[in-house]
């Protein structure tokens, strides 16, 4: 082979290789571009993040990648840095978990209601504005009662409300168990996410607080319908949080804040707004308030 040959292929040789290893930068490039986001099982199944998450990607280029499960799941996950930012509803624990140290400034984003779900008939009596004096009758009547159990946000609330209803889930015994200290008869936990919740809850007739995103994107509903909805108490707020990269070196801090920066924007918050089914809307933004 001449010189002239020789030369020839050792160019295009190292073309090919020079642009095998742009193309392999490349993908390296676009697999690193994402961010896991633990949040509830009420933003993934009302179906807001199917919504939102694609806008900021084409926002940003970000992908983020969710794992939903509870809110205490949820934290847990950030605690122990299998996420780079938490998504969730439960401000008590929110703050907590930023106090510690696990998380960076907490945002508030959004905010829905939760509800009180049941038979339309109403066994119970319960349709009102008061969720305590509904539990209350749930109670009295033994009628059944699906909880998650899962210490999510739902489930701290549903146990907040209980409790001022004159019964602390968290100190009972299920009844039938000895001692009993006074579980309702009807008490039922899942361990579940939402969406499972109502399922049981509609295939058996049974009552059950569900966030009123999950509800309204919610299609097996059966004879289920809302008994009990207004009460301030019933207010549900969502808030954002970035894991602390002092806690866990490897989290993407500035991919994680380019979400939270995002969602509490005017255009995040006109993403939020925008997601609504039958013409209502699911969340409502109060990013600042």
């Amino acid at each position: 082979m001449d010189l002239n040959k020789r030369h020839w292929l050792r160019r295009a040789l190292n073309l090919v290789l020079a642009a095998t290893s742009l193309a392999g930068a490349g993908s390296a490039l676009a697999q690193a571009n994402f961010i896991v986001m633990a949040s509830t099982t009420s933003t993934e199944q009302s179906g807001l993040f199917a919504h939102l998450l694609p806008v900021f990607k084409a926002a940003t280029g970000t992908e983020v990648r969710v794992v939903a499960l509870g809110t205490g799941q949820a934290l847990d996950m950030g605690r122990r840095g299998d996420a780079d930012i938490v998504f969730v509803h439960d401000q008590t624990a929110e703050q907590k978990f930023v106090a510690d140290g696990w998380g960076l400034k907490r945002l508030p984003v959004m905010y829905n209601d939760f509800v009180l779900i049941g038979p339309a008939a109403d066994p119970a009596k319960t349709r009102g504005k008061d969720i305590t004096v509904a539990l209350q009758k749930v109670a009295a009547a033994g009628a059944p009662f699906i909880s998650r159990g899962d210490k999510s946000g739902t489930h701290a609330a549903e146990l907040r409300y209980w409790k001022a209803a004159g019964t602390d889930i968290a100190a009972a015994k299920p009844a039938g168990e000895t001692p009993n200290a006074g579980r309702p008869a009807g008490y039922k936990e899942c361990g579940c996410g939402m969406g499972p919740a109502l399922n049981i809850a509609s295939s058996t007739g049974a009552y059950v607080l569900a966030d009123r995103g999950t509800w309204l994107n919610f299609k097996n509903r059966g004879d289920l319908a809302v008994l009990v909805e207004g009460d301030t108490r019933l207010f549900n707020q969502y808030g954002v949080m970035v894991v602390n990269p002092a806690r866990h070196p490897h989290v993407k801090r500035a991919l994680a804040q380019g979400f939270a920066d995002w969602v509490v924007s005017p255009a995040g918050q006109a993403a939020i707004a925008s997601y609504k089914i039958g013409g209502e809307p699911l969340f409502f933004p109060n990013a600042g308030q």
